[in-house]
C-alpha cells in the first residue's frame, strides 16, 4: 500500500490526466442511461396487477391510457378532435362520445345513465389508449402531442400525464439541485476549513467521482428519476468528510515528515485505513435497501453504494494528487478557521451528564411513538406541484365527473354475456363505484350489437379477454378505494377465477403492502449489518448495541416530527431515511467511541476520557454533519417535487439530529455505562 501511495504522488500529473480522461466515457454513459419516471414500474413482477398490465399490452396493444375532459366543444368538434388524436404516433385507440355514436344515430336515444358517463353539462369525456407503457418515452411524447392537438379546451389526466409532467419538471431542476448543494457545501467548507481554495478542490474532486458513478449507471440500463435527482447530492453529502480526513492527516504528517510527497503518501495510507471502516457502514446502509421487494430501493441502493466506493477512490487517488499539485496556492489562500472553539462541549457534557441521560430517557417514548405512527401517502400525483397540467386535469375529472380514479377489468372472453351483466350489476352496487363500462353494459342498455362499430368492439374484446372500465369516486391509496378493490375482486373471482383488476389504484394497493413489509425487512437488515461491522471494528459486545441505539434514537426523533406536526410523507421517505441516516451518521458515534477507548487505554479516568473524546472529535463531527446538512437542505427547500423535497429535508434534519445526539447524549451514556463497556470490550482489559 505504501509503495503504491508513493508512486501515486510522484506521478500526480499523469494520475490527474487519467482521472479527467475517465470523465469522457462517464459523461457519455450518463447521457445514454435511461430514466424511469413511473414508480409503479418497480413493483414485483409476480404481482397479478403487474402481470395484468402485460396482458393488456400483449392482447389489446394497450400499455397506458389517459382520460380526457373537454370543455365547451360541440359533438362535431369532439368527433374531429378524437379523429385527430387517432393519427398521433403510439395512440392505439380513442373511445369517446363521438366515437361510440359515429354520427349514425341521435345521441338522444342513448339512455341517460350511459350518456352521463361521457357527458356532464358542456364537458365530455373520452379515453385515449397508448400502445406503450405508462412511462415509456413514446407514451410521454404522445401525451405532449395529444395536448397540442386537443388544445386549451382539453384536460389530459391519468398516470401517464403525471409521469410526463414529472419528467419535464425534474429534468429542468436536476442541474439546479447540484448547483445548490455545491454552493452551500462551499460556504460550510469556507467557514470551517483553513484555506479558501481547499473547498473548491474538495468539491471539484468529489464532482469527478460523482461523474464516474453516474456514468457507470449505463451498465444498469436505466435508473429512477428519484435516484437520478438525489444521487449526486447524497454522494456529495456522505463522502465529503473523506476529503476532510485526508487533509487533516496530511497536515499532521507534514509536521512530522519534511518531504511533502512522503507526507502525502503516509497520509493516503492512514486515511484509507480509517475511512475504509467508515465507508463500510455507509455502504451497508445503502446495500440494505437493495433488499426491498419494491425495487426502487435496489435502484437507489446500487447507485449509492457505487457512489461511496467512487468517492473513496476519488479521495485516495485524485484528491492527494491535486492537493500536492496546488500545495503552494493552498498555502497562499490559507486563513484561520472561523469555526469557534468546540472544546467547551466536552466540559459541558461531563458536568451535566446525568441531566443529559434523563433527557435521553424522556425522548425515547415520544420519539419512537411518533416514528411508528408517521403518516405516509402513496398517490403519485401528490408529489407534484398543484399548478401542473396533469394535476389540474385530475382535479377537473374528479370535480366534473365525480371520478377520482379508473380501474381496468380483464375478464375471460368465454364468460357468458349474462354473467358479465350480472357481475357488472353487482359491481355497480359497490360503494364509490360510479360506473362500469364494457361492451355488454352498452348492449344491455338496448343498443344492438350490429350498430356498434367493429373497431369499437375490437377495442374491448380479444381472443382471451374482454376489457371493462370501472370509474371510482375514491382517491388512490385511500382506505375507501382499497376496500372497494377488495370488494370488486371478490365479485370478479366469483364469476371468473382468472379475471384481473388492474390500474393505478390496484397497483398502489399492492405497493402499500410491499412497502409495509419492506420497512421492517430493510430496517432489520441495516441494523444487523451495521451491528456486525461495529462489533468487528470495536471488538465489543455492548458497544454495537449502544451506538446503533443512539443513532436509532436520532432517526426516531427525525421521523417523529412529521407525526406531531401533522405532515404526510411520501411512502419511500421513512424506509430510505431510516437506513441512509443510520449508515451515513453512525460514523460520528464510531469516531467518538474510538477516541474514548483510546483515552481510557492511555490511563485516563472515565470523565477525562469522555471530555477529551468530545473535544477531539467535535470539530470533525460538526464539519461533516454541517456539510451533509448543507448538501441536502437547500435542495429540500428548492424542489417542488415533494418526494425529492421531503427526502432531502429529512436527510438534512437527520444529519443535525445525529450530530446533536452523538455530541451530547452518547458521551453521557459512555460515562454512565463505562464499567459495562470496559468489561464487554475485548481490547479494553488495560482500562479495567
Amino acid at each position: 500500500m505504501k509503495g503504491f501511495t508513493k508512486w501515486l504522488v510522484r506521478h500526480r500529473i499523469a494520475v490527474i490526466i487519467l482521472c479527467i480522461a475517465l470523465m469522457i466515457p462517464a459523461v457519455l454513459g450518463m447521457a445514454a442511461t435511461k430514466t424511469k419516471y413511473d414508480l409503479l414500474y418497480y413493483l414485483p413482477q409476480d404481482l397479478e396487477t403487474v402481470q395484468g398490465q402485460e396482458i393488456l399490452l400483449s392482447d389489446f396493444g394497450k400499455g397506458a391510457f389517459s382520460l380526457l375532459v373537454t370543455e365547451g366543444m360541440s359533438i362535431s368538434e369532439q368527433a374531429d378532435m378524437e379523429n385527430a388524436l387517432k393519427d398521433i404516433p403510439h395512440v392505439d385507440s380513442v373511445i369517446g362520445f363521438a366515437s361510440i355514436t359515429k354520427g349514425m344515430f341521435p345521441i338522444e336515444i342513448i339512455p341517460d345513465n350511459i350518456r352521463e358517463m361521457f357527458q356532464r353539462g358542456d364537458c365530455m369525456l373520452s379515453a385515449v389508449f397508448f400502445d406503450e407503457g405508462s412511462s415509456s418515452e413514446e407514451t410521454m411524447e404522445a401525451i405532449n402531442q395529444v395536448r397540442r392537438a386537443a388544445g386549451e379546451k382539453c384536460f389530459v389526466s391519468g398516470l401517464s400525464a403525471v409521469v410526463t409532467d414529472t419528467k419535464q419538471l425534474v429534468e429542468d431542476q436536476e442541474a439546479i439541485y447540484v448547483g445548490i448543494a455545491v454552493a452551500l457545501c462551499a460556504v460550510v467548507l469556507m467557514l470551517t476549513m483553513d484555506s479558501f481554495l481547499l473547498p473548491l478542490i474538495f468539491l471539484a474532486c468529489i464532482g469527478v467521482s460523482i461523474l464516474w458513478n453516474m456514468g457507470s449507471n449505463y451498465f444498469l440500463g436505466e435508473i429512477s428519476y428519484i435516484t437520478k435527482a438525489v444521487a449526486a447530492v447524497l454522494q456529495l453529502g456522505v463522502t465529503l468528510d473523506y476529503s476532510i480526513f485526508l487533509w487533516h492527516s496530511y497536515k499532521e504528517q507534514k509536521a512530522l515528515i519534511a518531504d511533502k510527497d512522503e507526507a502525502m503518501a503516509e497520509a493516503i495510507h492512514l486515511t484509507f485505513t480509517s475511512i475504509l471502516g467508515s465507508s463500510l457502514t455507509t455502504i451497508a446502509g445503502f446495500v440494505s435497501i437493495c433488499f426491498m421487494s419494491f425495487t426502487l430501493g435496489k435502484d437507489l441502493g446500487i447507485v449509492m453504494s457505487k457512489g461511496v466506493i467512487m468517492g473513496l477512490l476519488g479521495t485516495v487517488v485524485l484528491l492527494p494528487c491535486v492537493i500536492r499539485l496546488l500545495d503552494g496556492a493552498i498555502e497562499r489562500t490559507s486563513h484561520k478557521p472561523l469555526l469557534p472553539d468546540v472544546g467547551g462541549i466536552g466540559r459541558f457534557v461531563v458536568k451535566h451528564y446525568k441531566v443529559l441521560a434523563v433527557v435521553l430517557a424522556l425522548m425515547v417514548f415520544p420519539a419512537f411513538y411518533g416514528y411508528n405512527h408517521v403518516n405516509v401517502y402513496y398517490d403519485m400525483s401528490k408529489v407534484m406541484p398543484p399548478e401542473l397540467k396533469s394535476v389540474i386535469a385530475n382535479k377537473k375529472l374528479e370535480e366534473t365527473f365525480d371520478m377520482a380514479t379508473t380501474h381496468l377489468l380483464l375478464v375471460d372472453s368465454d364468460v357468458s354475456q349474462k354473467d358479465v351483466r350480472d357481475m357488472t350489476e353487482e359491481m355497480r352496487q359497490v360503494d364509490g363505484v360510479k360506473s362500469v363500462i364494457g361492451i355488454d353494459s352498452l348492449l344491455g342498455a338496448g343498443i344492438p350489437e350490429s350498430i356498434v362499430p367493429s373497431d369499437i368492439l375490437s377495442l374491448v374484446k380479444g381472443d382471451r379477454y374482454q376489457l371493462m372500465l370501472i370509474n371510482s369516486a375514491y382517491v388512490i391509496s385511500s382506505d375507501e378505494v382499497n376496500a372497494q378493490i377488495d370488494s370488486l375482486n371478490d365479485i370478479l373471482k366469483k364469476y371468473d377465477q382468472g379475471g384481473m383488476l388492474i390500474g393505478e389504484a390496484p397497483c398502489t394497493k399492492d405497493l402499500i403492502a410491499c412497502t409495509d413489509h419492506d420497512f421492517t425487512v430493510v430496517s432489520l437488515i441495516s441494523i444487523i449489518a451495521i451491528f456486525v461491522i461495529i462489533l468487528l471494528v470495536q471488538k465489543s459486545i455492548f458497544l454495537p448495541v449502544l451506538l446503533v441505539a443512539i443513532i436509532e434514537l436520532a432517526i426516531a426523533a427525525n421521523l417523529c416530527i412529521p407525526y406531531y406536526t401533522g405532515t404526510e410523507l411520501p411512502f419511500v421517505g421513512p424506509i430510505l431515511i431510516s437506513t441512509i441516516q443510520l449508515g451515513a451518521t453512525v460514523d460520528y458515534a464510531i469516531l467518538m467511541t474510538t477516541r474514548y477507548k483510546q483515552n481510557r487505554l492511555s490511563g485516563m479516568n472515565k470523565k477525562e476520557a469522555v471530555e477529551k473524546a468530545v473535544a477531539s472529535s467535535a470539530q470533525s463531527i460538526l464539519v461533516s454533519g454541517f456539510g451533509f446538512f448543507a448538501a441536502t437542505y437547500g435542495v429540500g427547500l428548492y424542489s417542488n417535487v415533494d418526494i425529492i423535497s421531503s427526502m432531502c429535508r429529512l436527510i438534512a434534519r437527520g444529519a443535525l439530529l445525529s450530530v446533536a445526539v452523538v455530541l451530547l447524549l452518547l458521551p453521557a451514556m459512555l460515562l454512565l455505562l463505562d464499567k459495562v463497556i470496559v468489561h464487554s470490550t475485548f481490547d479494553m482489559k488495560a482500562a479495567r
